[in-house]
């Protein structure tokens, strides 16, 4: 019945992003072609997960979602997003440090952190600062699709001084309008008492859908979130980063381990694979984002290639795996899912299925990697897929070990030369890095069927196909409702403090005018 509904509803979704996609096309492209950038509505009118991303920011309203694509279109364009490089931002603004990626919360996603000491309000630099923002989330966007990020502003030695309204504002019209569904948490730490009444106005910025996103945390707080390895020492952490450029941190945005540090980048990679094709595992040392000692992380390699050539009835082997739902649409192979893999702790929870179907006209080869080789079993982990052909790839979890929602898969691939019969060990290590397709899978563990179902028996929630997302939408309502009261109650609240200030500045003059009244009439 589940499975029934989650088809029925992707039906539903499907015929909404056709529906927007066309009438985008009607609406706003008639009109003029000019006010957007080629090349993203050439995007837009490929990339699923896009559309798909607008609408579900919107609650699936079609015309919602157009103003938000028409809106971040027109941004994009004005601010060149697409032609965003290092070299169009002035060198200044790396060098103070204000604004970088670095670590990760635990939940895996990306830190983006905001200096806001180093942050100088100047109306003749907010255009480089506005771009050095769609900078980094491009640039951020374009090397993990579809992984969010979380926003830190750290309020550490700050003043009025440094609290510039606009581009804040800016900030938030990124997550709300130019990058939807982008957004984890805001978490706004140690932020003084005397900026209580700015980040109240922020926060009716942020709107209904992100308003439960905004976290206000002390030093000790934060903890709650991120843990101390990526947190600096002023936060009580014992990240021994510091900021310094050239060269960017984080620059090839590096996949977080649970403990052991993110994936290692590919060049490390194939310089050992010639000397351990006859091991399980590869192991793999890497260099963190400072120098500090370095960790090892393993990866799962091709361990029993010959059983996964092995002629074996491929419905049995995926039998009891969880099918995939969404679909990635890549330039060599489309990935299923698109972003996650959904393990739970039940044993008929632990198998899920990768398809990843050949969209070229040459063979495909592709390889998987995890972050946890000692968890999972990858079968076939290293192989090749025909033109328009299919492979189901099996992972599932080994022995009693659980999924973490920081483990992580590396899907690679790469095009072969159908004339050239050549092994896969050798492909790997001669193929150029910039002809390779990644596309990473994080783990998502899901609630066993016996905690989620007992609730809904008991619960007078309707759950039939249309039920949930009603549920959704009348919640967004009491949300929308509530913040609207909240922001009333604060302008009362604001008016109420400038009434009561406004009588005691009367009382204080009755009192001085009665004064004087006295001594005037006193006999001299």
């Amino acid at each position: 019945m589940a499975e029934l509904e989650q088809h029925e509803g992707e039906q539903d979704i499907e015929k909404k992003i056709v529906e927007t996609r066309q009438k985008f096309k009607n609406e706003f492209l008639q009109e003029s072609t000019d006010k957007y950038d080629s090349r993203d509505v050439e995007r837009l009118d490929k990339d699923d997960a896009l559309v798909e991303g607008y609408l579900q920011w919107r609650l699936c309203v079609v015309e919602d979602a157009l103003k938000l694509i028409d809106e971040s279109l027109q941004w994009r364009k004005e601010f060149g997003v697409n032609d965003l490089t290092e070299s169009a931002i002035p060198r200044w603004m790396f060098e103070t440090g204000a604004v970088y990626l670095h670590g990760y919360d635990k939940e895996g996603n990306k830190l983006f952190w905001f200096k806001v000491k180093l942050h100088v309000k100047d109306t003749k630099t907010i255009v480089d600062k506005k771009k050095y923002v769609a900078f980094w989330l491009e640039r951020y966007a374009k090397k993990e699709p579809g992984m969010p990020l979380t926003v830190i502003f750290d309020m550490a030695e700050s003043g009025l001084s440094n609290i510039d309204m606009e581009f804040v504002k800016y900030i938030i019209n990124c997550f709300k309008v130019y990058y939807p569904k982008f957004l984890s948490k805001m978490i706004i730490v140690d932020m003084p008492w005397i900026m209580n009444a700015a980040w109240k106005i922020v926060k009716s910025w942020l709107g209904p859908e992100a308003v439960s996103k905004l976290k206000f945390a002390s030093r000790s707080e934060v903890h709650g979130f991120i843990d101390p390895e990526y947190l600096p020492a002023h936060m009580g952490g014992t990240d021994p980063f510091k900021y310094s450029y050239p060269p960017l941190p984080d620059d090839d945005f590096q996949t977080p381990i649970c403990e052991n540090g993110p994936i290692v980048s590919e060049d490390e990679l194939e310089s050992k694979e010639g000397d351990m094709e006859s091991k399980d595992v590869l192991e793999s040392s890497f260099s963190s984002e400072v120098a500090v000692k370095p960790k090892k992380v393993n990866f799962l390699e091709d361990s029993l290639r010959a059983e996964d050539n092995d002629k074996g009835d491929a419905s049995s082997r995926t039998k009891g795996a969880r099918k995939p739902l969404t679909t990635f649409k890549g330039a060599l192979l489309d990935v299923s899912p698109a972003e996650e893999l959904s393990f739970g702790s039940a044993e008929t929870e632990k198998r899920c299925l990768i398809i990843l179907s050949n969209v070229t006209k040459n063979k495909v080869a592709f390889k998987v990697r995890t972050t946890a080789p000692e968890k999972y079993r990858v079968k076939p982990s290293s192989s090749f897929c025909e033109p328009g052909a299919s492979v189901d790839i099996v992972v599932s979890l080994h022995g009693g070990s659980q999924a973490s929602p920081q483990d992580r898969f590396l899907v690679m691939a790469a095009e072969m030369d159908n004339s050239l019969s050549q092994e896969l060990a050798q492909f790997w290590k001669e193929v150029q890095k910039a002809k390779i397709m990644e596309h990473r899978l994080r783990c998502h563990v899901v609630e066993s069927l016996k905690q989620t179902v007992s609730p809904l028996r008991d619960s007078p929630v309707e759950t039939g196909s249309g039920g949930l997302q009603e549920f959704h939408t009348a919640l967004m309502r009491v949300i929308t409702c509530n913040a609207r009261l909240e922001q009333k109650l604060n302008s009362c609240l604001w008016v109420q403090k400038v009434l009561i200030g406004l009588v005691l500045i009367l009382v204080l003059l009755n009192l001085l005018c009665l004064r004087l009244l006295t001594s005037s009439q006193q006999p001299s």
